[in-house]
């Protein structure tokens, strides 16, 4: 750190010089930067009584003073870049104020550049156009690469890759900046070689140095004889800050001896900084550069532009343009408050600080030189501290009983021709009393609660905060009663009255209770308390606790009868199950699914409709009876689940619909144990008619067989030439080694069962 000499400044005697420190930028968060009470011969303990504290000239607190020790520290980090950009040097200024008596002394720390960026080039790829009678020795101006740093830290030379035709030097700008200039060395031959392509690469002077890279892309055009030349090659103007957008700044003019399309010039700006892109534009065609946003002088004094001219061959010439900006009196003062005490004890003493404040004008000379007022009649005068810092103190005894409080007005006023003023209003309260109310952190706060949620679980935490102090400040919660002949929401969560954490009371059915609210009452301890209110809105999620209920079937039946014709074709509606779920959400979605059957293949189940249809057409072989068992099923973690059973009767028509379903119509539906002891009825007597066809089919059989025997012992022999010996054997049942062909027959049966009728038929024989 650089320590200069401090002279501790008594309100008495005025007078005051600058401490000086240095630290590096984006120091961390407790670096050390200078030790105060050191500086000022005084102890920590001094310090301590006498409230040493820190003042800064802005709005934003970036060090911090430590009483104990009198270490002045790093509070929040500093960009040098961000505070300063590449004016030098960089200075954070601040005040340090002693109380009983007042005294105060000026300081400020200048942030020292560390090399934090990297040279940038706005372009990564340069694109020139040269002709290839361009004399070696030939200079082209280049886009500079952009560095926020300063110093060593900021751009300090560039260097090109190793090609065969150019060099490039580093050249110095009168700001100090740096460009660069690329040489042509050796004659280009466009035959030889259209295009030359290298890299530039600027680099700082930091430790390690940075670099940025861009790609210079050289096209090589045909011969033009004549490159465009300026008039002057460097044109000086000056304009006054307060020049609006589009103002014109200065036409630059150039000339080419060629004709044609090699005569004509296009002028454009280098882009040598950002800063000159974005407050500058040229009119290619006429060369009139022009103001894109309006100037400042208390930002930038100078500007430097390079302009380029060139012409339809792709040879181009540059010139310089130094624009001066001139003071305008266009600021106002700034009155700025650095430390106010809004309440004041009736006790207190003349000469007691009641605010400290700053007068800023960021004007320069006498547009920038201010003095500061008091306007009307009060018991107060403002005191010099510093160039341009004030204090605002007590000039005689206060007497409460006459005036309870004072609006101060402070202007300030310049030099300049006309002069520019500022007020500031500073209210002072001589009562102190609690004026400050806490402030919850939301105006509504949301929180989410599972139903059937365990009573005393936690929801979240409600925050207020008081910007008083000691009882003042604490704040302590309670829920305001509803009003009567609404939902007793009270009764059903709790806050804490210290912490303001929200608990549960009770359960919650989320098919009663959706969502409520209740307001929160937060109050300060002061005397009287000062109270806010927020509102709280519980929002109440669905569990899956309601499995689905069955509409369609009704589940008090024990199975819907549904007819289904025996010509019913593949999607034949057949029923529609409808159920509900009370839950939400997914916990609601439910879906079908077939989960028995007689025969399973027979019928389908739509997924989320319920609809049960025939997956194919109805044959004669399907049982007359079928039985489906449908598991209805929603999509909560768990699942829950409902069936329902259909009955289906598969009818020729549906004049037997009572018969094949097992109802009486006169009396009613049959129990079940009659329906099993007709079905067993019915196998058994099937069971004997199978049987006895069988035995019936076994002695015709036989009996034809023997008929057939007889016949041929009757015939004569066969005749060699007709039959050879094992000459033939049928593809079904051979009735001997020998002999003619035995025709044989094949039988279908069919047989239905549990429809009330069994069949025992005869088709016609199907011959081999």
């Amino acid at each position: 750190r650089a320590v200069a000499l401090i002279l501790v400044l008594c309100v008495s005697g005025m007078r005051a010089e600058t401490a000086r420190y240095s630290v590096p930028e984006e120091a961390e968060r407790g670096s050390f930067v200078a030790n105060i009470a050191k500086d000022l011969g005084l102890t920590g303990e001094e310090l301590l009584a006498r409230q040493a504290r820190v003042v800064p000239e802005g709005e934003k607190q970036y060090l911090q003073l430590n009483q104990h020790t009198g270490d002045l520290v790093v509070r929040e980090q500093m960009d040098r870049e961000e505070l300063c950009g590449q004016s030098e040097p960089c200075l954070v200024r601040f005040e340090v104020l002693l109380q009983s008596p007042l005294q105060s002394f000026r300081a400020e720390v200048r942030l020292t550049d560390i090399n934090d960026h990297a040279p940038v080039f706005l372009n990564k790829e340069i694109v020139l156009k040269i002709s290839e009678s361009t004399v070696p020795g030939t200079r082209f101006l280049l886009e500079s690469a952009h560095d926020p740093d300063v110093g060593n830290n900021s751009l300090q030379h560039y260097s090109i890759s190793s090609n065969e035709y150019f060099l490039v030097y580093t050249r110095r700008r009168s700001d100090g900046g740096r460009y660069a200039e690329l040489v042509l060395d050796r004659a280009l031959d466009r035959e030889q070689q259209a295009e030359v392509a290298f890299s530039i690469t600027g680099v700082d002077g930091g430790n390690p140095p940075r670099s940025g890279t861009a790609l210079i892309r050289v096209v090589v055009l045909d011969i033009n004889d004549n490159s465009p030349v300026f008039a002057r090659s460097l044109y000086k103007v000056s304009i006054l800050e307060n020049s609006s957008q589009d103002t014109l700044v200065v036409v630059v003019s150039a000339s080419d001896l060629d004709s044609g399309i090699n005569g004509e010039i296009v002028y454009s700006i280098v882009q040598n900084s950002e800063e000159n892109f974005e407050t500058f534009k040229i009119n290619p065609k006429t060369g009139q550069i022009r103001l894109k946003k309006p100037l400042d002088y208390e930002e930038k004094k100078n500007y430097e532009i390079d302009v380029q001219a060139t012409d339809g061959g792709g040879l181009s010439t540059h010139c310089k343009v130094e624009v001066q900006v001139k003071d305008v009196n266009d600021n106002a003062p700034e009155v700025i408050i650095t430390s106010l005490t809004s309440t004041l004890s009736e006790a207190a003493l003349p000469n007691t600080v009641v605010a400290l404040f700053n007068v800023r004008d960021r004007d320069s000379g006498d547009n920038g030189r201010t003095t500061c007022e008091l306007t009307g009649e009060q018991p107060f005068r403002i005191t010099l501290l510093a160039a341009d810092a004030y204090a605002l103190v007590t000039s005689e005894t206060l007497d409460r009983e006459q005036v309870e409080e004072y609006n101060v007005t402070v202007r300030a006023r310049d030099e300049g021709s006309p002069a520019l003023s500022a007020s500031k209003s500073l209210l002072v309260r001589l009562l102190d009393v609690n004026d400050n109310a806490p402030t919850f952190t939301q105006a509504i706060y949301t929180m989410v609660m599972s139903e059937n949620e365990p009573v005393g679980r936690s929801l979240g935490r409600l925050s207020a905060t008081d910007p008083d102090a000691g009882e003042n400040a604490r704040v302590r919660y309670s829920l305001v009663p509803p009003p009567t002949g609404t939902l007793a929401t009270a009764s059903l969560v709790s806050v804490d009255a210290e912490s303001g954490t929200v608990r549960t009371l009770r359960p919650l059915d989320y098919e009663k209770v959706r969502a409520f609210e209740v307001t929160v009452h937060a109050a300060d301890g002061g005397s009287p308390p000062l109270s806010a209110q927020a509102v709280l809105h519980i929002v109440v999620r669905d569990e899956n606790d309601n499995a689905p209920v069955l509409l369609h079937p009704a589940p008090e039946s024990s199975a819907a009868g549904e007819l289904v014709p025996r010509w019913a074709p593949s999607g034949y509606l057949v029923a529609k199950v409808v159920a509900v779920d009370a839950d939400a959400g997914q916990n609601a979605w439910l879906s079908y699914e077939l989960a028995k059957a007689t025969e399973p293949g027979l019928f389908r189940v739509g997924l989320h409709s319920g609809e049960v249809r025939t997956a194919r057409a109805v044959t004669e072989r399907d049982a007359a009876r079928q039985r489906l068992i449908v598991l209805v099923r929603d999509r909560g973690q768990p699942s829950r689940s409902a069936t329902a059973t259909l009955a289906v009767a598969l009818v020729d028509d549906f004049s037997d619909a009572f018969h094949q379903l097992g109802h009486d119509p006169a009396g009613g539906q049959q129990p079940q144990v009659a329906e099993e002891e007709m079905l067993t009825t019915y196998l058994i007597a099937s069971l004997v008619c199978v049987s006895s066809l069988f035995l019936l089919s076994v002695l015709v059989l036989t009996a034809n067989t023997l008929c057939k025997a007889r016949v041929r012992a009757e015939l004569p022999p066969p005749s060699p030439s007709c039959y050879a010996d094992g000459g033939f054997a049928s593809d079904d049942v051979g009735v001997g080694s020998t002999g003619t062909l035995s025709p044989a027959y094949r039988y279908e049966m069919c047989l239905t069962s549990g429809s009330g009728r069994s069949e025992f038929q005869f088709l016609r024989p199907i011959l081999p």
